[in-house]
């Protein structure tokens, strides 16, 4: 009930327009979110790279209500792409195809998509693009497939765990070489959609890293820059899937260049910090920007911790 609460306030205008202005949010919201401006992400990915982490940054945004919303996100993506550039830092992009505008006009969101991986190409860098809610699915998968046929290499996608159509998704991803990072899912989906219980989001979840973990012993990625991630990343914080899948490893002789665990900004990291130490990859989710509305109130949504953790900051201000 608390989960179904706080993913409806990410959606709330009216919410977003109160909360956003309380000063006591927008401190708790620095917990999971880097900062306001570009140089402030920057800087938060160096304190990672310093500590042995690496990083994927996103600017926040998403659902675009107009094309010229649309082209100025994509400007800003651009001009992360060059900062991460000259800066040297290591670290990848993320975007979401809603805030490019893919719900305004396909052909607009596929331009700014493939300007922005022709840049990423130009630097070396890899972008990411996030999965949203089902509505984009489908939609979401289509817009990478038709990047990677056109010769972008340089692009993965996000696989939700707690959607039903989520192994036939993989398996459709795997044939085409295409890079994948696993999560949970964080959006409020009906049940003949997604799976109902954590249990079974559970299950799918490791059924799906040994999925992508096998297909690593097969993956071809001839045109791969070392400075991109491995082709299965699972993002979770969770330590039994973790666990899980540090089982998987001798079991299936996965090399650990295959893959690497992917984490949020602010969270776990202990967590985050033991398995580097362990040798393995981590790659920290960093996001920024002034629209960090919808991302906190997720981040609420996903643990009872991160709400007492706001709870504090309202009784504080």
């Amino acid at each position: 009930m608390l989960r179904a609460f706080f993913i409806s306030l990410s959606k709330a205008s009216w919410a977003q327009r109160s909360i956003s202005r309380l000063g006591f949010a927008r401190r708790a919201s620095r917990r999971f979110v880097a900062g306001e401006t570009l140089e402030e992400a920057i800087r938060a990915v160096e304190d990672l790279n310093r500590e042995g982490l690496v990083a994927t940054l996103d600017h926040l945004g998403e659902n675009t209500a107009k094309a010229e919303d649309a082209v100025g996100a994509a400007q800003e993506v651009l001009e992360l792409i060059e900062a991460i550039h000259l800066s040297g830092v290591k670290a990848n992009v993320s975007i979401k195809l809603s805030q490019l505008g893919i719900n305004l006009n396909e052909d607009l969101c596929r331009d700014l998509y493939l300007k922005i991986l022709e840049s990423a190409r130009n630097s070396g860098n890899f972008i990411r693009v996030d999965m949203e809610d089902s509505s984009l699915t489908q939609k979401t998968i289509n817009m990478v497939l038709s990047a990677v046929r056109s010769g972008y290499t340089n692009t993965g996608i996000v696989i939700q765990a707690y959607l039903r159509r989520s192994c036939e998704d993989i398996q459709t991803l795997i044939a085409s070489n295409i890079p994948v990072r696993l999560c949970k899912g964080a959006y409020k989906e009906p049940a003949n959609i997604a799976f109902a219980t954590m249990d079974e989001v559970n299950r799918s979840y490791d059924d799906l890293a040994e999925t992508l973990m096998t297909a690593g012993a097969r993956w071809i990625y001839a045109s791969a820059d070392p400075r991109w991630p491995a082709f299965a990343a699972f993002a979770t914080h969770d330590e039994r899937r973790i666990d899980h899948i540090r089982r998987l490893e001798p079991a299936l002789s996965a090399r650990r260049e295959w893959f690497e665990f992917q984490m949020l900004y602010g969270i776990r990291r202990d967590l985050q910090k033991a398995l580097t130490a362990s040798g393995y990859t981590v790659r920290v989710y960093v996001p920024y920007g002034t629209h960090w509305y919808p991302y906190f109130m997720r981040r609420l949504a996903e643990r009872p911790a991160n709400v007492w953790f706001f709870i504090k900051n309202l009784f504080r201000s």
